[in-house]
């Protein structure tokens, strides 16, 4: 797959500009430059590519494709859209400052994820109102931040699945030159950057893909719009364009890797797929730069072939969220078991999270009525994503509540220590680390009043299979996306300055304990008692050992567990005073030969270490 000529209009220096954009079924291409002053460019046709070099042509400089001497279109891979989605596109200069030259990236096994939304994260929604909250979140010990999509969308509010311009960043978060000072300054603080890309479909408003050629196909359907042609004629052409815009965000914006949203509505029955192509892509683009660059599968499909090597028949993605582990931790916190939540509410479900990774791995799922997911014990703990809460798990909830509203505080420890404590790649969704009460609802900011209603209409009939209460907010309105702003002054106050502080500590102790800093399954033992509602974790690495304690039961419990003989030091429990806890319980150490007997208040957690030579 050959990329020298890039899609779009680049700008090449000193006035002059290439364009380029695959119209196969167009006859004739013109560029039409709206601003500064009009003019007509003709582009040579050639294998369905329209393209042509041109000179006087400067950075702001707007235009719209001509197709066929009649339709006058923004370009597909434009990469900005400063008049929202149905204007013109603009050329930009890519040069920019940048001060990262050091940065090479991080491991997988250092990555603690945060998941924000730009338009919600500050009052002022922009790329740049983060950069003051970075320190902070270096301090709590995050190491990665994680943009949802900035992809251009139609008007100013909107999650961002709704993107139509892939290429183009959007414009009422602060366009391309915010987004490369936020990327600079995540940098400069160590932090890695993720960015959710959706290569599944595009949005219904200011789509206009199919006046340039086949990008979609009527073979398959997603929930959203028209499926991707990803394996019909004129395939290789539509992965030539995602491929690419892969490739762009971490060439032009050093981005360190993708998180490829909902990959169980990419249809591709080709003999190579479209997956494994980026992946080979993406990695060899990380070599040539010398940077680590990953790519994090979405899929609700638990399909282990996504982070499989290509060699064993997977397409080599590098890590996949797992949503298995969010619904087991949520059911046995919330009791909830309507919808999706009917194939989970054990203890042994969570148990074999941490075993294996996916829960279900072939076995029948009453939701599904059929035998669901595949083998993931093999599989690295480093290669999955786990989290209490997401965008999806909270916005996808009719009332968009947090847990921090659904549960009480202790509970709310508790699923930090299950998820921070883990051998997996943990993710946070911004405010989670000091019970944020504001909702994350789902808004849009449409112009299509058909379309708006289609929009509340698929709303009501996605939650049918739930059994929530309450008014379902109007996702067009704008106090709904207001409503969704942090209130970020609640962290110093209360159990919330408490909550941030508790897991700055947890995270700490993720990296400056050995055997938690290991992501390993296969050194680690899971015991689960289910009659107390205990699970106990063991994790070593060499001679260092630590063990965990978790109690889901809505009351104190005794219990008799068998710890491997020696002398321990308590490292952090959830009962103490510092934490609100009730009352301190467990003795500062212990000595064990072989088991010990350990009181937990209700929805209580402890962490001990081994003294090493005693």
């Amino acid at each position: 797959m050959k990329l020298e000529i890039l899609l779009g209009a680049t700008y090449l220096g000193e006035g002059r500009c290439q364009f380029c954009v695959w119209a196969p079924q167009v006859q004739r291409v013109e560029v039409r430059i709206v601003s500064p002053e009009e003019r007509i460019i003709s582009l040579d046709q050639g294998k369905g590519y329209h393209q042509a070099s041109a000179d006087k042509i400067e950075p702001g400089s707007l235009y719209f494709y001509r197709l066929d001497g009649q339709k006058e279109r923004p370009d597909p891979a434009s990469r900005f859209q400063p008049q929202d989605v149905h204007g013109p596109s603009q050329v930009i200069d890519p040069d920019f400052p940048w001060e990262d030259k050091t940065w090479l990236g991080l491991s997988l096994q250092e990555y603690i994820l945060y998941e924000l939304h730009v338009g919600t994260f500050t009052p002022e929604g922009t790329f740049e109102a983060i950069i003051p909250y970075l320190a902070e979140l270096k301090d709590l010990g995050i190491t990665a931040v994680e943009l949802m999509p900035v992809a251009k969308f139609p008007g100013n509010r909107n999650w961002g699945y709704d993107g139509v311009y892939p290429f183009a960043v959007q414009n009422s978060y602060g366009g391309p030159a915010g987004l490369k000072t936020l990327v600079n300054a995540c940098h400069q603080q160590g932090l890695a950057v993720v960015l959710d890309v959706v290569y599944n479909h595009l949005g219904p408003e200011g789509n206009y893909l199919l006046d340039f050629g086949p990008y979609f196909t009527d073979r398959y359907h997603t929930p959203w719009g028209q499926a991707l042609n990803f394996d019909g004629p004129y395939s290789d052409e539509v992965r030539r364009f995602f491929v690419e815009n892969a490739l762009y965000w971490m060439r032009e914006y050093h981005i360190d890797a993708l998180r490829l949203d909902a990959l169980h509505a990419i249809f591709d029955s080709s003999a190579q797929p479209f997956l494994q192509d980026l992946a080979t892509l993406v990695h060899l683009e990380g070599e040539r730069m010398e940077r680590k660059v990953y790519l994090f599968a979405e899929s609700d499909r638990n399909d282990s072939r996504f982070i499989q090597h290509s060699d064993r028949g997977g397409y080599g993605l590098d890590a996949h969220w797992n949503d298995d582990f969010h619904h087991a931790l949520h059911t046995l916190l919330t009791g909830e078991r309507a919808g999706y939540y009917l194939d989970f509410g054990s203890l042994q479900d969570l148990a074999k999270a941490y075993e294996d990774g996916f829960i279900y791995s072939g076995q029948y799922s009453p939701y599904r009525k059929r035998r669901h997911g595949s083998p993931s014990h093999d599989l690295p703990a480093y290669r999955f994503v786990v989290f209490a809460q997401n965008h999806d798990q909270i916005g996808n909830r009719m009332l968009g509540e947090r847990l921090s509203q659904l549960v009480p505080l202790e509970a709310l420890k508790l699923a930090a220590g299950v998820v921070l404590l883990s051998p997996f790649i943990p993710l946070l969704f911004m405010g989670e680390e000091y019970g944020e009460t504001s909702p994350f609802l789902y808004f849009i900011s449409h112009t299509d009043p058909e379309l708006v209603e289609a929009v509340r209409r698929g709303r009501r009939e996605e939650f049918s299979a739930f059994s929530w209460q309450g008014e379902l907010a109007d996702p067009q309105d704008e106090n709904t996306f207001f409503r969704c702003k942090l209130k970020r002054e609640l962290q110093n106050q209360g159990h919330h300055q408490m909550l941030k502080k508790f897991y700055r500590e947890l995270l700490r102790l993720r990296k400056t304990l050995s055997p938690l800093a290991f992501l390993n399954k296969e050194q680690m033992e899971v015991l689960r008692f289910n009659e107390e509602k205990i699970l106990l974790l063991r994790r070593w690495k060499e001679e260092e050992e630590v063990f965990m304690v978790f109690n889901f039961n809505d009351g104190a419990v005794k219990v008799d567990l068998p710890v491997p003989a020696g002398h321990w030091q308590n490292q952090f429990d959830s009962q103490e005073e510092q934490w609100y806890g009730s009352e301190k319980i467990i003795s500062r150490q212990l000595q064990s030969m072989g088991m010990v007997r350990m009181s937990l208040n209700p929805k209580a957690f402890t962490l001990f270490a081994r003294i090493k030579g005693v």
